[in-house]
């Protein structure tokens, strides 16, 4: 860089207090007249600063100074990180510079982070309140959170409640505990016994805030004290529905909704469940210990998603192989109708209901149905597969993220066609219901990559404000659908509630029965859908549409219902929605997740990969092991090494030394490098060809789809 003398021609620039502020300089185009000499190498006009008082050069190169600089900085102070960010303005000759400091907390110990909470906005970290409140409980509990604030009131600042300390510090108490009782609430109901709300209660200031809020605290431990003394009083959450009976279902019924009122029947359910789900229950530290024991009551708004997109899948699956005496054309009749609604699903932006019908439509028992894919009609086909491409896999699920950006605070759906046009013609504005699996994906993914803690035992609170970004995600959503209208159909819910459970064995039988009364050729390989959430496969156990746990008696030998008696020939235009002459797969069970990667290690002579398979049960040490086998090297010095993803514009993402690989790592890139702690080189590495393949296909579980994770 030229130094700033040589830059100014030694002279201090106006408004510049600093020698040391970095400057810019512009060098506007000559004119017509003024040349370069490009044989020469000569300037016609001086590139100089020029102090004359004549006519301005037009080559004459300019420099100025920016009018904010950012100075990014780490503080650490009493058991807390700050991240401080110092701005220095500086505007006319005549005028001082002038700067202004704001702070963020990165990381500290529970204590300090909960103290934060009264002084984080007089610092200027504005978001430390909302950031707190929707994270805290995976580091920390409600009690605890209560214990260290009231320990704080007991000794406030100031020598008096009018002194110049103690009246910010009462502002900053009443905004706590107002945000805190208003978005959640459940936390205090949550205590079991009204000990420490009556400790809090005097403990808040005496002006109208503080009254308010100190009666809201009351009458929450009222509550509490009637629950522990009637504990009969409080009924639960769930309330499990009786199994439905196997011989009333008729699955043809289904026919005689139209696909516009079954769709609008499910974005009510769906609509009604996401506006109760309490966003931090997604968070991954929760989300993932909901099976221990201890937890059984944990996540429960999440768990209802859950068995909502189940029922529903299974829905799907139960009308469409449940009459194993319907021929191919009866049964492609069913197949067309759930594409109709997953369509009417799409123009609502359900996409929770939407996913759960295609993914029923590409499960095995319904996919490996040849002579009733042939049947169906090719234009339902091609729209079928066009609502699939939605949850592809490409480029980390991006499409369906695109479409959440794009509509999640629409009034209507983004779509071309005359049927969009008429249903917004006299229709109200429409809420969007996301597949939650997409943030139970992302928060998961970061809750196993980023450490809870730094190596000197601090709280990360950096991870925090990342979960936070998703969390809010998801209140933004929430808030798009409070004001949706719905009203209810009995009949369609009377039959939804009619539906009985398959389980996998039985719907792999019903499917297997089907073929045969159909006189049909197994057509029994695993469907082409990319699986939005295997990886997470193997350590589900909760409801999900490959393993529903609510028994069902076989299906009974009812008639064939006239509606689907075929009364025109067999369609010349109808095809199978296959992938071709894909060769059958008789292995039918399911195992653990695997994807190929690329390792090379950190030499000098050039990059040098080795394919590794990793599968949904390695952890690192072992797949370190792994590719310094492959490597020539001695895999018991796996302990020395470390693993690192090499994501795209040369950014890297070092994979926990205890963590799992598959898990932790991201979709978006199959080279890892291996590295020896401490930056060394590893030596003795003999030298192996370079894979030239930059792309692996990723191995997936036979077996039917497991769509929300662990």
């Amino acid at each position: 860089m030229i130094p700033r003398s040589m830059r100014t021609g030694g002279m201090d620039l106006p408004g510049v207090e600093s020698r040391d502020v970095p400057l810019i300089g512009y060098r506007p185009l000559a004119p017509d007249d003024v040349r370069l000499s490009s044989q020469s190498g000569q300037v016609t006009e001086s590139a100089g600063l020029d102090s004359s008082e004549g006519e301005t050069s037009p080559m004459k190169t300019t420099w100025y100074c920016p009018l904010d600089l950012s100075t990014v900085l780490e503080e650490e102070e009493d058991g807390v990180i700050y991240n401080v960010v110092v701005k220095q303005q500086h505007g006319a000759p005549t005028s001082a510079t002038s700067s202004s400091r704001s702070q963020c907390v990165k990381a500290g110990t529970e204590e300090k982070l909960v103290q934060h909470l009264l002084h984080s906005f007089a610092m200027g970290d504005s978001s430390f309140i909302t950031i707190f409140l929707s994270t805290y409980r995976s580091f920390t509990s409600t009690k605890r959170v209560l214990d260290i604030l009231i320990d704080r009131l007991q000794h406030p600042p100031g020598e008096s409640t009018r002194s110049q300390t103690r009246q910010p510090f009462n502002r900053a108490v009443c905004m706590v505990f107002s945000m805190w009782l208003s978005e959640y609430p459940e936390d205090f109901r949550s205590l079991g016994e009204p000990g420490l709300l009556l400790r809090l209660a005097p403990l808040l200031p005496s002006d109208p805030s503080g009254t308010e809020i100190r009666g809201r605290l009351l009458r929450l431990a009222e509550e509490l004290s009637e629950q522990a003394l009637l504990p009969d009083s409080s009924s639960d959450r769930t309330t499990a529905s009786p199994p439905a009976d196997p011989t009333k279902f008729d699955p043809t019924n289904i026919l005689g909704f139209p696909a516009g009122l079954i769709a609008e029947q499910l974005t009510k359910i769906e609509t009604e469940l996401f506006v109760r789900l309490v966003p931090y229950h997604c968070l991954g530290s929760l989300w993932s210990q909901r099976d221990k024991k201890g937890h059984e009551g944990v996540c429960w708004s999440v768990r209802a998603t859950v068995r909502q997109f189940n029922r529903l899948a299974n829905a799907v699956m139960a009308s469409c192989l449940w009459p194993t005496q319907l021929r191919s054309q009866q049964r492609a009749c069913l197949l067309e109708k759930w594409i109709s609604v997953a369509e009417e699903c799409r123009a609502r932006k359900n996409f929770s209901s939407l996913y759960a019908i295609v993914s029923a439509l590409q499960s095995n028992p319904v996919h490996r149905l040849r002579r009733t894919w042939l049947e169906t009609d090719r234009e339902a086909v091609r729209r079928y597969e066009e609502l699939s491409n939605i949850f592809s896999e490409k480029d980390n699920y991006s499409q369906s993220r695109e479409l959440l950006k794009e509509e999640g605070t629409s009034k209507f759906a983004n779509l071309d066609g005359k049927m969009t046009k008429r249903r917004q013609i006299g229709s109200s504005a429409q809420g969007t219901v996301p597949y939650l699996g997409i943030f139970l994906t992302d928060l998961t993914m970061l809750d196993t990559a980023v450490k809870d803690r730094l190596e000197n035992g601090y709280i990360n609170f950096d991870k925090r404000r990342r979960e936070f970004e998703v969390l809010a995600q998801i209140r933004l959503l929430q808030s798009s659908c409070k004001n949706c209208v719905f009203l209810t159909d009995e009949a369609f819910l009377q039959w939804y509630q009619s539906v009985p459970s398959l389980n996998e064995e039985e719907s792999l039988n019903s499917s297997r029965t089907s073929l045969l009364a159909d006189s049909d050729g197994l057509f029994d390989f695993p469907s082409p859908v990319c699986h939005f959430l295997s990886k997470f496969t193997k350590h589900m156990k909760s409801p999900s549409v490959s393993c529903l746990d609510v028994d069902s008696s076989p299906p009974t030998n009812d008639p064939i219902p006239s509606a689907l008696t075929p009364s025109t020939p067999i369609k010349s235009h109808r095809r199978s929605v296959s992938c071709g002459n894909n060769p059958t797969n008789n292995n039918k069970g399911s195992g653990p997740d695997m994807r190929i990667v690329r390792i090379r290690m950190d030499l000098q002579d050039g990059n040098m990969y080795r394919s590794i398979l990793v599968t949904s049960n390695d952890k690192t040490p072992t797949v370190i092991s792994s590719a310094l086998e492959k490597h020539s090297q001695d895999p018991k010095q796996a302990s020395r090494y470390e693993l690192i993803q090499l994501l795209p514009e040369g950014k890297e993402l070092v994979i926990p030394a205890t963590g799992n690989v598959f898990y932790a790592m991201t979709s978006s890139s199959v080279d890892f490098l291996l590295r020896r702690q401490g930056g060394n080189t590893p030596f003795r590495s003999q030298p192996i060809s370079t894979e030239t393949s930059a792309t692996f296909p990723r191995i997936k579980a036979k077996g039917r789809r497991q769509l929300f994770p662990k």
